[in-house]
């Protein structure tokens, strides 16, 4: 695998010279192991996918640890959860920074078991695939629709696989592997088919008894399985922004993919022609976009802070980003030509809050960025640079 620079090398470093453990989350494949090793080349590298190293682990995890005197990186740690009380009576004994480095891939079962022995101990940082910033800076070069196919895992950039092959494989190894380490799922063809309309509805408003009657389920079951889809960071919920602006909100969350590339060949789309045509070309524009703002805080070890806007009265605004009180509006269109109405959703939302929103964006497909009645028009590309 190639060496591409990821914008949370720094913070890794910082943090690391800061607390005893950390502890990088994200996806399987999103390059939490390669940017562990590149950090900290010294340290011993342990991973427990490896049955016989799990083994080890877990019957004599005293020992297996004594094997580390200086501290080591523990890959996937949440094969082997047992190991974090047994880490936390190592370095509240050595009080040495830096002395483990883990990475894990399900957020549920790692957040409760770290919070149980690490708190306070583990910085945690998560890794999603590669940012558009991360792939220019490698001197990869898309177009729009090329990057919606592709999405950012590493490995699909470098190796420049076929992206519909290459998800392909990883959904099934994601279905046949980690779901059913999760919970017993009795039908596979009905999870996949519950996941592809998670993906037809990707930006928008998240209604479990609709999803449950398309595939026969409870919205109990629906519920669970969307819990086990964002434990394992193939989808994310982006939760609306409400206070009592006078109007009544919408609460419930709208739904997202943390790859596009993976997203498209859950809708079936495997080339730039079917992509340009798609329905929901627009939606995964905009499911590109909020990633990257998400991408941005994340890499600089933030919470991203983002939302979206939406009332009874159907007035919506893509994002919101929340900065201390500034409430700074972002909405995000597929098009390459302005149209002065792109600018409506921002101008309301300027009114409703006043001096709170001192900024306002507009992302799109176009090359011409400048300032238009205050809002500022920017290409996808540089959208990373409203979160830094």
């Amino acid at each position: 695998m190639p060496m591409f620079r990821r914008d949370i090398s720094k913070e890794l470093n910082d943090l690391a010279a800061g607390y005893p453990v950390v502890t990088v989350l994200g996806p399987r494949q999103s390059g939490k192991s390669t940017l562990v090793q590149l950090i900290f080349p010294k340290k011993p590298y342990i991973t427990l996918e490896d049955i016989d190293v799990r083994e080890m682990a877990t019957l004599d995890p005293r020992g297996f640890l004594e094997r580390f005197p200086e501290g080591a990186i523990l890959d996937e740690i949440q094969r082997v959860p047992s190991l974090l009380s047994y880490i936390q009576g190592i370095v509240d004994k050595k009080n040495q920074k830096g002395m483990f480095i883990l990475t894990g891939s399900h957020q549920l079962a790692l957040h409760e078991a770290i919070s149980q022995s690490l708190a306070g101990r583990t910085a945690l940082l998560s890794l999603l695939p590669l940012s558009l910033s991360e792939l220019q800076q490698a001197g990869i070069k898309l177009s729009l629709d090329q990057t919606l196919l592709q999405g950012g895992y590493p490995r699909v950039a470098y190796d420049q696989l076929d992206p519909g092959k290459a998800y392909r494989n990883y959904f099934q190894t994601y279905v046949e592997r980690d779901v059913r380490q999760l919970i017993n799922i009795k039908d596979l063809l009905q999870f996949e088919r519950f996941v592809k309309i998670c993906a037809g509805r990707i930006g928008q408003i998240m209604n479990l008894e609709e999803i449950g009657g398309e595939i026969g389920a409870s919205s109990h079951t629906v519920k669970q399985w969307i819990s086990i889809l964002e434990a394992s960071f193939i989808v994310f919920r982006l939760q609306p922004y409400f206070e009592n602006f006078g109007k009544r909100m919408i609460k419930s969350p709208k739904l997202y993919f943390t790859d596009t590339g993976l997203a498209a060949y859950l809708l079936g789309i495997e080339t730039e022609v079917q992509m340009s045509r798609d329905p929901l070309r627009g939606h995964l524009v905009e499911n590109l976009v909020i990633l990257e703002l998400m991408k941005t805080r994340l890499n600089q070890g933030l919470d991203p802070q983002l939302y979206y806007y939406r009332d009874v009265q159907q007035n919506e605004v893509d994002v919101i980003f929340k900065q201390g009180n500034d409430l700074i509006p972002i909405e995000i269109k597929s098009s390459k030509t302005y149209n002065s109405d792109f600018l409506k959703n921002l101008q309301f939302f300027q009114n409703l809050v006043q001096d709170r929103a001192p900024k306002a964006y507009l992302v799109y497909a176009g090359d011409q960025e400048q300032m238009i009645q205050g809002i500022s028009l920017l290409n996808y590309n540089h959208a990373a640079r409203i979160t830094l």
